[in-house]
């Protein structure tokens, strides 16, 4: 049986979309991505990337999440009245009442520092996000850094 991921995202749905093309190339077979939007915009983006699903809407994110083995979204995801009020207080509260495991993006355009966080490009973190974390949900016996190699080059020293 196929294991549940939902992407989800609002306003233009990019780093949604980012995120399935990403998931999609590297696990083609082995997942069933739903795209969840905070708005129809948001879906129809990360539809058009390749989920294999999508809704829009509070109830549709809130219901969904529940039945997922996997989410990954921006942190923001998970705060109260964030994307210009796009989340609210309930949908944020169904994200981490879930039982799947949530992988968050440290991405947010709201007056936020996460301290500790590198300051990484939107495809380097959907890299380590894949490599890492969602790889350990769909194939738990590989290791992340066997994983790692295969999508993140070392970098080369001055």
């Amino acid at each position: 049986m196929k294991k549940v991921i939902c992407v989800i995202d609002g306003q233009g749905g990019n780093i949604g979309a980012t995120l399935i093309k990403y998931i999609k190339t590297a696990f083609e077979n082995e997942t069933e991505i739903i795209a969840l939007g905070t708005n129809a915009i948001a879906t129809s983006q990360m539809l058009r990337a390749g989920a294999h699903k999508g809704a829009s809407g509070d109830d549709a994110v809130c219901r969904t999440v529940m039945k997922a083995d996997c989410i990954v979204a921006p942190v923001s995801i998970t705060w109260a009245n964030a994307m210009l009020g796009e989340v609210t207080a309930r949908l944020a509260e169904a994200v981490m009442d879930s039982p799947a495991l949530k992988v968050l993006l440290p991405l947010t355009q709201e007056n936020v520092e996460i301290v500790g966080v590198v300051n990484e490009p939107l495809p380097h973190l959907v890299q380590m996000a894949v490599a890492g974390k969602i790889r350990e949900v769909l194939r738990p016996d590989e290791t992340a850094r066997k994983v790692l190699r295969e999508y993140i080059p070392e970098r080369k020293r001055a």
